[in-house]
């Protein structure tokens, strides 16, 4: 699996040529944005955190340690979503796409973290 790609990317850049399949791991689709502009092969709604923990995060930086605790523990309890992805990671190069402004602190990064575990 050493020649597994996988990158995170904001869903409002341009899709380019080495993004492979195209991955929304948000659960709300991005505001303003066309199915055709967002190129988005598969939605994964059901891999996003739930609203509870979206909204009680709110992007803070400070809550980050604690969203990222949490969200991990959402993703053990429901392992579907998560297997699906890591079978979308075996067939080639993989972008998940976010909508979030903080490049840093948003599911993508944690959903990356444990896809490189």
């Amino acid at each position: 699996m050493a020649d597994r790609v996988v990158r995170i990317k904001r869903v409002y850049l341009d899709p380019s040529e080495d993004d492979g399949k195209r991955i929304l791991v948000d659960r709300l689709w991005p505001r303003g944005l066309t199915k055709a502009k967002a190129k988005v092969d598969l939605w994964l709604k059901d891999i996003a955190p739930s609203n509870e923990l979206r909204k009680w995060f709110a992007h803070d930086p400070d809550r980050w340690p604690e969203f990222k605790r949490r969200y991990v523990a959402e993703l053990k309890a429901v392992d579907k979503p998560l297997i699906l992805l890591k079978q979308e990671t075996r067939r080639g190069a993989v972008t998940l796409l976010y909508g979030a402004r903080d490049e840093e602190h948003n599911e993508a990064v944690v959903l990356l973290d444990l896809l490189n575990k």
